[in-house]
């Protein structure tokens, strides 16, 4: 899964690096290093006209038919496996998909030890693109009409099986898009679920490196710089 990322790269350098129109942002951009879920990000995502446009949402879809928005935290991941068949998704798969730029994502792996097999403690982990680019990772958006006549556009992020990389950390990951598949993933004509399953794959495993992290990360009320910062770790004697 992906529960928490950082969002670093200010916007109009995303809009350069996406070719991408950029909405205002209101408030202005603030780097944020442990974004999570609910929370305002930036997307790319295809406008009426099939433009490029680069703009906030709230990360957590919320389906149009939805009541209210109470279930946002709980959608704030879409399987690849399932996402044209679950309810939630299905109506925004086929023309209202989006990139959720990253410039890195955090993961947890259980760690096992002979002092502490019981408590199977986790440890913070940050994943980023060996090139330093930002990630432009896969994702689903919608909008929601509230009874007071407010709209309010949200989104989740795609997952896949683990590659190489990932999969001694966890089971999921994120769908990173390459920059060849952007259009095709965000033409909001192309419904195809071939081309598009094409897409929703787990990603080279050259593009990604990793570092263990602080568990300062674990707690949403720490937002800093060295939340990113590698760290030593004893390794696991078992």
């Amino acid at each position: 899964m992906c529960g928490r990322f950082t969002s670093i790269t200010p916007p109009e350098v995303l809009a350069e690096i996406f070719g991408a129109g950029a909405e205002s942002t209101d408030p202005p951009f603030v780097a944020n290093y442990n974004v999570a879920p609910t929370t305002r990000v930036l997307a790319i995502a295809h406008d009426s006209a099939n433009q490029r446009r680069l703009g906030r949402f709230s990360w957590g879809l919320v389906p149009g038919w939805a009541k209210d928005r109470t279930g946002a935290a709980r959608l704030i991941n879409a399987r690849s496996e399932t996402v044209f068949e679950k309810p939630s998704f299905r109506p925004s798969i086929p023309g209202r998909r989006c990139l959720i730029p990253m410039d890195g994502f955090y993961e947890w792996r259980t760690v096992y030890t002979r002092e502490r097999a019981a408590k199977a403690p986790k440890e913070p982990v940050y994943v980023t693109r060996v090139d330093g680019r930002p990630m432009a990772v896969a994702g689903l958006w919608a909008t929601w009409k509230a009874d007071d006549g407010s709209t309010l556009r949200s989104c989740c992020v795609i997952t896949t099986a683990a590659n190489g990389v990932m999969s001694p950390i966890h089971d999921r990951m994120p769908v990173i898009v390459e920059s060849e598949d952007w259009g095709d993933w965000l033409d909001r004509d192309l419904s195809d679920r071939g081309r598009l399953s094409e897409i929703m794959v787990p990603a080279a495993e050259s593009i990604l490196t990793v570092v263990d992290v602080s568990t300062r990360v674990n707690s949403i009320r720490n937002n800093s710089a060295d939340l990113i910062e590698p760290i030593e770790r004893l390794s696991n004697d078992l």
